[in-house]
């Protein structure tokens, strides 16, 4: 009875919490099946770590993993951006002589393991590992080469998004709409603007795709990343589709990138009407106000969020070290390691000072003093993860980070600085792309 109302539960997408009370409740030893449940319904949760140490009990059980359990453990380790674990995944399972990751055996059988392969990996911000598992299947499906094209688009490499989906194109392989979304999400992050809408009319015209809301919205995206904010806001106004709120949201970002701060509020008018109380809205239009050094407009903003009952996403980064995800969020100090963890990073941004880094004090939400905003920043969680890694790494060491959040314009200047200094390749991933931090540069182009 346990089992079938745990897989009820877990596929109604209802709060795993409820799940985990009965999974608790059943007695040993417990089938394939409800492991497999359970681990898929935190995979696909918005709190996927669990589904790792449910793996780890499951082995302990001694109940050995079948075909279903590698694709959901692969998907919770690249939400996390657990590479070290899924890597660790995909060795147990070639050696356990599982037909589904082997290199060039079986991968026909089960082309859906190859894909969780190259989704994990991408996401993980080892897009050329991914590249490898993709080259090394004997058999591909569509959704293979999107799985990589949009990896490689999310990863900074638009170019070899696009140079992919021509030779998917040679292979004479028929893209789907969600291929061509990772294309314009390629042009969109690489600032590709004609070839953008190329591509989306060839998407309607050679291949016959009725656009949805999601092309529009990476159009809309392409144009405000490359600050063609009223062109944007004119095409969004003439779509054949109602713009929801999340094409509405991309307009307004960019407004707060590009400093459209009257446009910004017509386009908050919009938003309030259609989610009234979505608090990333009342955040950008805070940074407007704040960019403009319109303190009393922000403490405005402020009180009408306490008004309507709003709270503000906080800001979290996750790493992963020896198979545990530590989480941090802004000014930190509830980790056994904090005491070495800031002494670390206090160290390490004077030595970005001695490199000239200058703190960007713009978008700091508050009139207070420069010293309190430099201070306020030092203190943003994806730092404080940085030097978590840094202080239990060694040396030369990829440093990989989850940023629930868009990764503000001060840390994206630090980290490249931070990766010159300390010789390590920093990767972040943040709510819309990754950064590869290497020598001082961004694989983004500062186009984020």
């Amino acid at each position: 009875m346990g089992k079938h109302l745990i897989f009820t539960i877990v596929s109604l997408s209802a709060p795993m919490s409820y799940a985990h009370n009965i999974f608790s409740q059943i007695q040993h030893p417990i089938n394939i099946f409800t492991w497999n449940t359970m681990i898929r319904g935190y995979a696909e949760s918005d709190n996927p770590a669990p589904a790792i140490e449910l793996h780890h009990q499951m082995i302990m059980s001694v109940v050995e993993p079948d075909n279903h359990t590698y694709p959901f453990l692969l998907k919770a380790c690249a939400k996390l951006m657990a590479v070290a674990v899924g890597e660790k995944i995909h060795c147990v399972a070639v050696r356990s002589g599982a037909h589904v990751y082997m290199f060039k055996v079986g991968l026909d059988e089960n082309v859906h393991a190859g894909n969780a392969l190259i989704d994990m990996y991408a996401k993980c911000g080892s897009i050329w590992e991914a590249y490898r598992v993709f080259d090394e299947m004997e058999s591909r499906s569509v959704v293979s080469w999107t799985s990589l094209i949009v990896g490689l688009a999310v990863n900074g490499f638009g170019k070899e998004a696009l140079d992919l989906f021509c030779e998917l194109e040679r292979k004479g392989l028929v893209p789907s709409e969600i291929t061509f979304v990772g294309v314009l999400y390629a042009c969109s992050h690489c600032g590709m603007v004609d070839k953008g809408f190329g591509y989306f009319r060839r998407m309607t015209e050679e291949y016959g795709i009725v656009p949805k809301i999601e092309h529009y919205g990476c159009l809309v995206d392409l144009l405000g990343r490359a600050g063609l904010v009223r062109e944007a806001h004119e095409f969004v106004l003439n779509m054949p589709l109602k713009p929801n709120a999340v094409v509405w949201r991309t307009l307004l970002g960019a407004c707060m990138i590009h400093g459209h701060l009257t446009l910004g509020e017509t386009i908050r008018s919009k938003l309030l009407q259609i989610e009234p109380k979505h608090s990333g809205d009342y955040v950008l239009l805070s940074n407007l106000y704040a960019s403009e050094r319109r303190w009393s407009d922000v403490q405005k903003v402020r009180k009408k969020m306490l008004r309507e009952g709003v709270k503000k996403t906080p800001g979290h980064s996750l790493v992963e070290l020896r198979n545990c995800v530590h989480e941090f969020v802004m000014g930190d100090k509830s980790h056994p390691q904090s005491k070495e963890i800031y002494e670390m990073l206090d160290e390490v941004m004077n030595r970005l000072k001695l490199e000239g880094y200058v703190p960007s004090t713009t978008n700091v939400l508050a009139d207070i003093e420069e010293e309190e905003k430099e201070k306020a920043l030092s203190y943003h969680s994806e730092k404080i993860a940085i030097a978590f890694a840094l202080i239990n790494t060694p040396p030369k060491t990829p440093i990989r980070v989850v940023k629930n959040l868009r990764v503000c314009s001060d840390c994206h200047l630090a980290i490249k600085l931070m990766a010159k200094v300390l010789d390590r390749e920093i990767i972040v991933r943040d709510r819309s792309r990754f950064h590869h931090f290497k020598d001082g540069h961004c694989s983004c182009g500062d186009f984020w």
